[in-house]
C-alpha cells in the first residue's frame, strides 16, 4: 500500500477540537445557552475545561487561558443546521450580531456550492460559522 493512493487508510475520524477562552465558564453559557450544544463530563481534568458534544458525536473543549490567540473570519468553527432562518430569528431575538462572509450584517450570503452561510463570534471573538449544508 502507498499512501499516496490510499483514500484515508488510517481511517482518520474527527475526535474534537479545543479553543483558548478568557472565561470558560461565560464561553460555556454560549454554547450552551445559545448554541444548544450538550454539555458532557471532562474527564476530571479540572473547572478550567468544559466539554461539548454537538449531534454527531463529535467534540470540543474550551479551556480557560490567559494565552492570546488571533481570531480572523478565516479560521472559524463550522455548523450546520437544517433550519438557519430559525437560527437567524433567535440570534437576532437573543441580540447576537451576525453577517455574511463579506461582513454584511444580518443576512446570509450562498457559496458557490449553493449552501448559504452566517458567522458570527462567540464572547473571546471566535469566528463561527452557521451553514445549511446536508452532510
Amino acid at each position: 500500500m502507498t499512501l499516496s493512493s490510499a483514500q484515508n487508510p488510517f481511517n482518520l475520524k474527527k475526535d474534537h477540537d479545543a479553543l483558548l477562552v478568557k472565561d470558560v465558564d461565560v464561553s460555556a453559557k454560549f454554547y450552551h445557552g445559545i448554541l444548544g450544544l450538550k454539555e458532557i463530563p471532562n474527564g476530571g481534568l479540572g473547572d478550567h475545561i468544559r466539554w461539548f458534544e454537538l449531534g454527531d458525536k463529535i467534540q470540543f473543549h474550551l479551556i480557560e487561558s490567559e494565552e492570546k490567540t488571533e481570531k480572523n473570519k478565516g479560521f472559524h468553527l463550522a455548523l450546520s443546521t437544517d433550519d438557519l432562518e430559525a437560527l437567524m430569528e433567535f440570534l437576532k431575538d437573543k441580540n447576537i450580531p451576525f453577517e455574511n462572509w463579506p461582513g454584511e450584517k444580518d443576512t446570509t450570503n450562498t457559496r458557490p456550492d449553493g449552501i448559504k452561510q452566517i458567522y458570527l463570534q462567540d464572547p473571546d471573538g471566535y469566528w463561527i460559522e452557521v451553514n445549511n449544508n446536508r452532510l
